[in-house]
């Protein structure tokens, strides 16, 4: 009955937004791609790929999922004898598990989610026969869920995690969820705090077993496929390093967003010394022309990086890089005196400061972070990470800048941090093997 009323929601909901999504897929083409995948139409490449062969079918949202998942889905590949196949609900995601995965797994076995309907998802279980459905972090599809539990499919759901702002959300709900968690067949946590709210929600099952994005190296990184801006990490690299004038302080300013009329953008812009360059990397590519008539009318130098690459100049003192590109901005940060993580300014939960932190940078915030509590404990806990409000955040730059030595071994704390916290990546490939040989005992 629940699942039925689910549908009927879900329906609905599409419906009325039907004249929005409408005017989306007809202007802009990021909306219609994939959208025959996302009703159940299974690409022929994927179903030859698949055919007579044991499938895991691991589903990464987004790009900083398939980062995460990046390792653990290539040595599940190598280790358990089975084609693993890579769904993503986003077009960034998608372009970037082509480019991750396809030379191993092929590009063929990338594909879109379905639309969380009993004909799309069963669609996609008839033709995988999956021998295991692997989540990433709390992809909870109640209509997947319960067609897996149908056909005996076990799911595992790996570096799960229940922010501050979805926990009141989904403790109202809990009645709802405990059916459906209480089938998964392993659930690994980012933390001890993640773990109990899913235990709260009926995954008795649910241990901590730390954060995947602690085993992201900077040689995993790469920019989207089919993106014009894109190069190897290591060319953007050297070609923006070659560029900078010696001795010259950069700061790099990541995963930037807005909301409303308000941006984070337009407060660091009032917050920057002038004695530095710096490379602003919006996180939403929509709102890159945005964010370039802010540049225009603040009186500051500044470059399209999709524009200066063609015909670099030296960045001098003051001036402004603008990174209108995908998957750059990880290994940009790499050239950071001192870095700044968006997404924390303004009330949108927080950015991945492991990114800069990985390269021994000192890392700024601002005070909203609830989708990375445990990594910004974790820096905290090591004084590898000052959180700042939008009013001190200049002083906060000027004092990392004025106190290169202290801003250094800061950095070097980050450093560590990740060193210490990495292994997650292996334990969560240890639990997904002895689930699927017990699926394999079980099929005997």
């Amino acid at each position: 009955m629940l699942l039925a009323l689910y549908s009927l929601a879900l329906l609905l909901v599409l419906v009325v937004g039907a004249p929005f999504w409408l005017v989306r897929m007809a202007t802009a083409g990021k909306y219609r791609e994939g959208l025959w995948q996302r009703l159940g139409l299974v690409p022929r490449a994927l179903r030859e790929a698949v055919a007579g062969k044991r499938v895991i079918w691991v589903h990464a949202v987004s790009v900083g999922e398939v980062l995460a998942a990046s390792r653990l889905i290539l040595t599940l590949r190598e280790r358990s004898g089975c084609t693993v196949v890579v769904s993503t609900t986003t077009r960034t995601g998608q372009r970037l598990a082509r480019e991750r995965f396809g030379s191993a797994l092929g590009a063929e076995t990338v594909f879109y989610f379905p639309l969380d309907f009993a004909f799309a998802v069963r669609a996609y279980l008839r033709v995988l026969r999956p021998r295991m459905v692997v989540l990433l972090e709390t992809e909870f599809w109640p209509r997947l869920l319960t067609e897996c539990r149908r056909s005996e499919i076990p799911v595992c759901v790996v570096n799960a995690r229940i922010s501050d702002r979805s926990w009141p959300r989904y403790h109202r709900l809990r009645f709802l969820w405990r059916h459906l968690l209480a089938h998964f067949a392993a659930v690994l946590a980012q933390s001890e705090l993640d773990a109990e709210r899913l235990r709260a929600l009926g995954a008795a099952n649910a241990q901590a077993a730390g954060n995947l994005k602690y085993d992201i190296s900077p040689q995993q990184r790469a920019p989207v496929a089919g993106d014009s801006a894109a190069r190897t990490p290591a060319t953007a690299v050297e070609l923006v390093r070659q560029h900078l004038p010696p001795q010259v302080p950069v700061l790099v300013c990541g995963s930037t967003c807005g909301q409303g009329s308000e941006s984070e953008e337009r407060l660091l812009l009032a917050a920057l010394p002038s004695d530095v360059v710096t490379i602003l990397a919006p996180r939403h590519p929509e709102r890159f022309e945005a964010v370039a008539q802010m540049l225009d009318h603040s009186g500051r130098a500044w470059h399209r990086r999709s524009a200066w690459a063609a015909q670099p100049v030296p960045l001098v003192p003051g001036s402004v890089l603008l990174l209108d590109s995908i998957g750059e901005l990880a290994s940009l940060y790499a050239l950071a005196t001192v870095a700044f993580v968006g997404g924390s300014l303004l009330p949108l939960g927080g950015h991945n400061p492991l990114e800069p932190a990985q390269f021994a940078v000192p890392v700024v915030m601002g005070e909203h972070y609830a989708n990375f509590r445990g990594v910004v404990a974790a820096l905290e806990s090591e004084n590898a990470l000052r959180l700042t409000s939008p009013s001190a955040l200049g002083s906060t730059f000027a004092g990392l800048l004025a106190h290169p030595e202290q801003a250094r071994a800061m950095g070097e704390r980050a450093r560590m941090v990740c060193e210490r916290e990495a292994g997650a990546t292996e334990r969560a490939v240890k639990t997904l093997l002895a689930v699927l040989e017990k699926e394999r005992e079980g099929a005997r």
